[in-house]
């Protein structure tokens, strides 16, 4: 995350201004806080090395290229990873184009009774499990979620977005972030149980 003093700066209109002309050192203190946030990002959303370093590069080029058109009705921070997000959903649409995946919405439902109860209610936490193992389960589950479930759980639990600024990046409602958010924790549950630990 970037510091608060940073996220202030890059709020400011004059700021702003300067990331428009292409000042060399406005663009180098905007990408020393976001280049990492952006990259990890990238890593989380389930993106190998390579591409996550061609995902993040893309982004950084194309927020350059198009930082004319950016009106200011958000934060630049919240503009930028939503080019990412536009980034992340070309490469995944190239990637389904080569390795059809099966999606596993029709699983997740199958959890719930047609009143919205737990037709299987899941476990208890079990407080035993250590957390690099945890970490370890919750990677691999993640890489199993639809990318913008993931993108939302990301923003949300690593990165800290509101739910205003997640809404702005995914270009959804609030009750549509609901929904995703709910989606992917109860899909993590899911797979977490699956693996024998207790979500």
């Amino acid at each position: 995350m970037s510091r608060p003093g940073n996220d202030n700066l890059f709020a400011d209109p004059e700021f702003v201004a300067r990331l428009q002309r292409r000042d060399a050192d406005a663009l180098r203190r905007l990408t020393a806080a976001y280049l990492p946030q952006v990259y990890r990002a990238a890593r989380g959303a389930g993106l190998d090395d390579p591409s996550a370093e061609d995902v993040t590069q893309n982004t950084f080029v194309t927020f350059i290229e198009k930082i004319d058109s950016f009106a200011g009705h958000s934060h630049v921070r919240t503009w930028l990873f939503g080019i990412l997000y536009r980034k992340l959903s070309e490469t995944w649409r190239a990637v389904k184009r080569e390795n059809q995946a099966d999606d596993i919405d029709d699983v997740m439902e199958n959890r719930f009774a047609p009143d919205g109860t737990w037709a299987r209610p899941p476990r208890a936490a079990d407080q035993a499990t250590l957390d690099a193992e945890i970490r370890t389960h919750l990677a691999a589950c993640l890489d199993e979620v639809p990318q913008r479930q993931r993108v939302a759980f990301l923003l949300r639990e690593v990165d800290g977005f509101s739910t205003e600024e997640i809404c702005n990046v995914l270009e959804v409602t609030d009750t549509n972030l609901g929904v995703l958010l709910f989606r992917v924790r109860n899909r993590l549950r899911e797979c977490l149980e699956k693996r024998s630990l207790k979500g």
